[in-house]
């Protein structure tokens, strides 16, 4: 039987959001925007906190954010644009068509080589404070000038290592191979195409209102953030210029899903997202890249997308290229974990939609109502969320980044609720009691054979300055 997923996600929606507010709030994130595209549709497109702490303005949908590295599938896709159309060869040396750097090192590298990061090219060069506003970044004189002394670190091909030089003349590629300076190809080839009003290849001072400020990270439990003003990336846009938004974002990404050839062909996709790197150190894998794309596998998903890291803003996005599905979560904050939220928002849509295929396929599966069971309740050893997942009663505990670990689904029948009857080392196949109000709300929830309670009942009880060995004694 076939679930339909759109309804199951439509569904969890309103407990995604609910969860990404949470973990906003207890990591001290200002800020979070998070969508998700499935079939073509959207899903989810959500903001919680704030876009500017010091004014106080409030994040909405449409604040742009500074994408940064998802700048690095853009140019990607736009080199295998004109690699289709013959205006260039993915083996053709960046000297080719960067003149000014015949008789360096880097003079052989080639275009793939610096898509995969396979070209040994430093970093972000010899002195780059502008990444934490310590000067501008690199104008196209100042990137040449620093590739012609500084690029080379290793020979082509020797390691992986992630480049945003290598990325920056990449762009350079692009200009020359175009005819058109990076900014317009791109705009045209990729935003255009799309009808993303939302993103670019730039800031555009034009919308500085825009934008979500970004803010410092924390060094210390009691710091105080401070705001991060915007600034042009010059010459290194290919490498990181480009903004959106999380809904923009699944609209481009749902481009790279195998069958659509708005920007590319599958052909040139499979060249796209394929493995070219497993990137390990010290014993460790530390991940896996292809062409401008990173890889991960979350659960049983085979993901593609990249991550972000502007001075302020840290943002991931993940697509499913085979499953037609793109989520995408931004941060305003130099430390904000775009990256945790995401897995723990695939881990929970995995969750949700492997409940409802068994629901599907289950003759006993329990009819009642679970939103009389639903909700988020706390006492002195944390905090649980009871939820609907998929048509399963589940209980999550939301201060996790990793739902997958930290749940445990309820068997319902009736009034009568049990945790699920599996090995484990803590109350497996137990009741879970609930008591109620007159009005049929949950007052307590007994788990475990410890009690909880709604947690704005309990928070307000610790504030009023019980005890807390006698809150379990007491009615809240």
């Amino acid at each position: 039987m076939t679930i339909d997923r759109i309804s199951v996600l439509r569904s969890l929606a309103p407990y995604l959001e609910d969860w990404l507010a949470f973990q906003g709030g207890y990591r001290r994130t200002p800020g979070i925007q998070a969508a998700i595209r499935v079939d073509d549709e959207i899903v989810l497109d959500i903001a919680w906190g704030h876009a500017d702490l010091e004014t106080g303005e409030e994040l909405t949908t449409g604040h742009l954010f500074r994408i940064a590295s998802h700048s690095k599938t853009m140019t990607a896709t736009a080199i295998l644009q004109l690699a289709e159309t013959g205006s260039l060869r993915l083996d053709d040396t960046v000297a080719h068509w960067i003149p000014e750097l015949e008789g360096t090192e880097l003079a052989p590298v080639t275009v793939r080589e610096l898509l995969g990061h396979q070209g040994g090219v430093i970093r972000d060069g010899v002195e780059n404070n502008f990444w934490q506003r310590g000067g501008e970044f690199l104008n196209r004189d100042a990137l040449i000038a620093g590739a012609r002394t500084d690029g080379a670190i290793f020979a082509p091909n020797e390691h992986f290592k992630y480049s945003n030089i290598g990325y920056s003349l990449l762009g350079l590629v692009v200009e020359a191979a175009s005819g058109t300076p990076y900014n317009d190809y791109v705009t045209e080839n990729i935003a255009a195409r799309l009808g993303l009003a939302d993103s670019g290849p730039e800031y555009d001072a034009s919308r500085a209102a825009d934008y979500a400020a970004g803010h410092t990270g924390l060094t210390a439990g009691d710091d105080e953030r401070h705001r991060i003003e915007h600034v042009d990336t010059r010459a290194m846009a290919a490498a990181t210029g480009w903004y959106s938004t999380a809904r923009d974002l699944t609209t481009y990404g749902a481009a790279h899903w195998f069958g659509d050839d708005t920007l590319v062909t599958d052909a040139s996709k499979r060249l796209l997202q394929r493995e070219e790197s497993r990137v390990e150190a010290h014993g460790v894998e530390l991940g896996r890249y292809g062409l401008g794309f990173e890889q991960r596998t979350i659960g049983d998903r085979d993901l593609v997308g990249h991550s972000g890291g502007y001075p302020g803003h840290i943002t991931r996005t993940w697509i499913d290229p085979t499953d037609s599905l793109v989520l995408s979560v931004l941060t305003n904050a130099v430390d904000g974990p775009a990256d945790a939220l995401m897995t723990g928002v695939v881990q929970l849509v995995d969750l949700a939609l492997g409940a409802a295929q068994d629901v599907e396929t289950d003759d006993d599966a329990s009819d009642t109502d679970l939103s009389r069971f639903t909700g988020r309740f706390a006492n002195m050893w944390g905090v649980v969320d009871i939820v609907d997942l998929g048509g399963k009663l589940a209980s999550i505990s939301p201060r996790s980044p990793e739902p997958k670990s930290a749940h445990q689904f309820l068997d319902v029948d009736g009034d009568d609720v049990r945790t699920e009857s599996v090995p484990g080392f803590g109350a497996t196949g137990e009741p879970v009691l609930f008591e109620r109000d007159a009005d049929g709300a949950i007052t307590a929830v007994t788990m475990g054979g410890m009690t909880m309670w709604p947690i704005e009942a309990y928070r307000r009880a610790l504030a009023s300055g019980r005890p807390v060995d006698t809150l379990a004694r007491m009615s809240l």
